[in-house]
């Protein structure tokens, strides 16, 4: 198993501003910090090193399969070292990631890979009969994760060198699916720059209402399925800190994961904080080396806020925006998070070059504290919902 180590001097600020693409992610920290524990699941684990060769071998077996630039990739299951191995291998052979929810019904998967035109789907053996209730037939290459003769034999034949990718921040890399709460899901394409802007934001104005240092091990306790999840797990790999991914957020887990693994960042939602404090023996020990947690998808409630300052120790963050913002374009810091402080009835501010305003039903702005819809304009923006240019 791959223990988890430090990642660049402890404590200090870590902020690559030359790395714009996550192919050049993949290939400075191989070579700047090779030995440190890049992502650790279960107990199993990759160095930085070990996650650079494993996404060249599998952006070679992409390119051997037909996956052509721009060509969808599905993978339908759980948090492991494999889905970011995946994740990497997509950037590094240009084609595009699209993680499916497998919490959906056939149908519902149906949709996504027909919608999307996946040529390749990563498949997860508790999902196998998923294939067979789809309403069409599967992508052309199935790669089933977790069988002797599926993902390992798959990409086996193929080398560890780098593909020499030659992405660049505008080239899109994944590929996610809203929640369909009026009409169909739609695809949502996110460039490589939706996964540096804010970092890059927040350095530009010396920021540290989310910041990542050195030694941080950062548990995604949101699926990768999800922005929130992808989002968070990304910023840490491109600080060269270590993602501590669990298969699927439970509470006793997530409390073992950061006691045993000495988790310093989280990023979760309220209601996995509430889980958490509602686990019999839970105590303040369980929590020593957390330092900072980032949150989202919902406000924090004054007394969920005060009893997690109480057990947790740590900072809190709230995040708020979408899918289509490339996630989070609006943040309350962490010095607002005091109980009764006005600002926590806020979302936050937006980050330094993200606009924000709300307007009424005709496009005018509106002034402070009355109704309407917001609007945002951030350089993480999605490219375009997929297939629907109106």
């Amino acid at each position: 198993m791959a223990e988890p180590s430090a990642s660049g001097t402890p404590g200090a600020r870590l902020h690559h501003p030359q790395l714009t693409t996550l192919v050049e992610t993949a290939r400075f920290h191989a070579a700047h910090r090779p030995d440190v524990t890049a992502v650790v699941c279960q107990d199993r684990g990759l160095t930085y090193a070990q996650l650079h060769r494993e996404s060249n071998r599998i952006a070679h077996a992409l390119r051997a399969a037909g996956a052509a630039p721009g060509a969808r990739v599905a993978y339908l299951g759980k948090e492991s070292e494999d889905y970011y191995a995946i994740l990497f291998a997509c950037a590094k052979s240009e084609t595009v990631l699209v993680p499916v929810n497998w919490r959906l019904t056939a149908p519902e998967v149906g949709h996504i890979l027909r919608d999307s035109g996946s040529d390749v789907l990563f498949l997860e053996e508790e999902f196998a009969p998923v294939l067979d209730r789809l309403p069409d037939a599967p992508p052309k290459t199935v790669v089933r994760l977790g069988t002797s003769d599926g993902f390992g034999a798959w990409k086996a034949a193929h080398p560890d060198t780098d593909p020499a990718a030659s992405a660049t921040p505008d080239t899109p890399v994944a590929q996610l699916y809203t929640s369909g709460t009026t009409g169909l899901p739609k695809g949502v394409v996110l460039a490589h720059r939706s996964f540096f802007a804010v970092r890059d934001a927040l350095a530009s104005e010396n920021l540290d209402w989310i910041d990542w240092r050195g030694g941080d091990i950062a548990l995604v306790g949101i699926p990768g399925f999800h922005v929130g999840g992808l989002w968070w797990a990304t910023q840490n790999f491109n600080a060269g800190a270590t993602v501590a991914a669990l298969r699927a957020f439970a509470p006793r887990d997530a409390i073992e994961l950061i006691r045993a693994k000495g988790v310093t960042t989280a990023c979760v939602v309220p209601a996995m904080l509430r889980m958490m404090l509602a686990e019999p023996g839970v105590t303040p020990d369980d929590f020593t080396t957390l330092r900072k947690i980032v949150y989202g998808g919902s406000p924090i409630s004054e007394a969920l806020l005060e009893d997690s300052l109480a057990m947790f120790g740590s900072e809190f963050a709230q995040i708020y925006g979408l899918t289509e913002t490339g996630n989070t374009a609006v943040c309350l810091p962490p010095a607002d998070h005091v109980p009764g402080h006005p600002r926590m009835k806020a979302a936050g501010h937006p980050y330094p070059g993200v606009g924000c305003k709300v307007v009424d039903g005709d496009g005018r702005e509106l002034p402070p504290g009355t109704v309407g819809e917001i609007c945002l304009a951030t350089p993480a923006r999605m490219v375009e919902y997929w297939g629907l240019p109106d």
